[in-house]
């Protein structure tokens, strides 16, 4: 068998290092992509995002409570908007139906009353 050079010898010894590099490289990048490490760094930065918006609504309602307080009422209304317009109709149809019962009652009163005096009759 033959000698090799000394810079072959050399260049084999780079290769092997950049060989491990590669797969030190690789196998970082495999644990980065995994499923699992993006899931916790999406979580991470969503948790980071969530705390910051926290932070800046807690300054927005503290610099104008008043705004804040007209535009959660305003949200609230339109959520409950049925409900609230099946209380106003049950409020204000409560009101004319016990009149329209009153009427109602007196009228049945009224025809029975005449129509026992046409029987007396």
């Amino acid at each position: 068998m033959k000698e090799e050079p000394p810079s072959v010898l050399a260049a084999r010894a780079e290769v092997e290092i950049a060989r491990k590099r590669m797969l030190e490289t690789l196998g970082e990048l495999q644990r980065q992509f995994a499923p699992r490490a993006l899931v916790r760094e999406a979580w991470e930065t969503a948790r980071e995002k969530g705390a910051e918006l926290a932070e800046e609504t807690v300054d927005a309602v503290k610099a104008r409570p008043l705004a804040v307080t007209g535009v959660v009422a305003a949200i609230t209304m339109f959520l409950a908007r049925e409900p609230l317009m099946d209380l106003a109709g049950k409020l204000v149809g409560g009101a004319s139906n016990k009149r329209k019962a009153r009427k109602s009652s007196r009228a049945k009163t009224t025809r029975t009353t005449q129509s026992k005096s046409e029987a007396v009759e």
